[in-house]
């Protein structure tokens, strides 16, 4: 029987292919969780009048981290089962999120090749995250090890 919700075999994707996420609101309660699992105790994010009396932005904000870990949690469906590894990436934030914002990422396609194993390829994607105004707020481009079709089909066996 065949798997749904597996993610994309590396020679799926093409060289200037775009996609995007479902969004994702960020509440307090995440903040406040984020901040508690990574021990990011800074206190512009936990102490508000520190924040409204000392910092440029004034409105509760998450740290960038955050921003990229909740992104890649929306794209984990596009890479359930075929991600093999994360390589590299180069990170640039343009804008705070805010809690309230509501983001999603936007893909783009920016490499694709096979490597000497010809059951992997290597992808290199640009990514932003972009609030429900459209803002770019973050842009990363991860550089990744992925499985072929023929791999992750491979995987409706061992269910």
């Amino acid at each position: 029987m065949k798997i749904i919700g597996l993610g994309f075999g590396w020679e799926e994707l093409s060289v200037g292919e775009k996609f995007r996420t479902v969004g994702r609101t960020i509440t307090e309660a995440d903040l406040a969780s984020f901040l508690g699992l990574s021990g990011m105790n800074e206190v512009i994010f936990t102490d508000d009048l520190f924040r409204e009396n000392h910092s440029v932005i004034k409105e509760k904000f998450i740290p960038g981290a955050m921003a990229y870990i909740f992104a890649e949690g929306l794209l984990i469906p596009t890479m359930q089962g075929t991600g093999l590894a994360f390589l590299n990436m180069e990170l640039s934030v343009h804008q705070p999120i805010k809690v309230g914002d509501t983001i999603h990422v936007e893909v783009e396609v920016l490499s694709v090749r096979k490597t000497s194993k010809s059951d992997r390829g290597i992808v290199q994607t640009k990514n932003e995250i972009k609030n429900q105004n459209g803002d770019v707020l973050i842009t990363y481009t991860p550089l990744r090890m992925m499985k072929s079709v023929s791999e992750r089909d491979g995987l409706n066996d061992d269910y």
